[in-house]
């Protein structure tokens, strides 16, 4: 797996106050990962937790490096206030089930595909987005690629309703003291 470093990832080491650290991934990363990168981002600035919490995403394949998100993800996402303009596609690589706490699929491909590369130690971090749904019952988040205007409105639908629930999941992993996660992550 090639190591594809684009500005769509903040290092760890950049912040020292950085404690918990959540990746999104899809095929391409150019439709519905930086869609849930950007919209997670947006909720964790707005919550007061972007110096503790980095948001990355990536792609299982590595169709698209350094491509911006799609034009029409692009759209749907400003169209509910959230910037997707400064995300950059790469590919999944092996640092990423270290450095990250949670790895979040789209759908089961890709779960399955980042359960094939990633390490055994760290399987445990890897989950569906929707499992974080809180009223929306999909079991996966849909590729809207080769659909119309409605696919990628429904995507927004579910990576909103699915950050709530993260942020709400990722704010408790945040009370812990550090030693707690630092021993969970381990």
């Amino acid at each position: 797996m090639k190591n594809n470093a684009y500005p769509n990832t903040r290092s760890l080491e950049s912040s020292a106050d950085v404690r918990y650290s959540v990746l999104f991934l899809c095929m391409g990363n150019i439709c519905r990962s930086p869609t849930a990168h950007g919209v997670f981002r947006h909720k964790v600035q707005m919550s007061g937790l972007a110096q503790q919490v980095q948001v990355s995403s990536a792609g299982t394949h590595n169709y698209h490096p350094g491509e911006a998100p799609d034009l029409r993800s692009q759209h749907a996402a400003a169209g509910r206030g959230y910037d997707l303009s400064d995300l950059r596609a790469r590919q999944l690589n092996a640092q990423d089930f270290e450095r990250h706490d949670l790895l979040l699929a789209m759908d089961w491909d890709n779960l399955a595909l980042a359960e094939q590369l990633c390490p055994p130690a760290h399987r445990r971090k890897l989950r569906r987005l929707t499992e974080f749904c809180r009223h929306h019952e999909a079991a996966v988040v849909p590729d809207p690629y080769y659909g119309g205007e409605s696919g990628f409105q429904q995507v927004l639908d579910l990576i909103e309703d699915a950050c709530d629930g993260l942020l709400e999941h990722v704010s408790y992993q945040l009370v812990l003291p550090p030693a707690a996660i630092k021993g969970a992550r381990e």
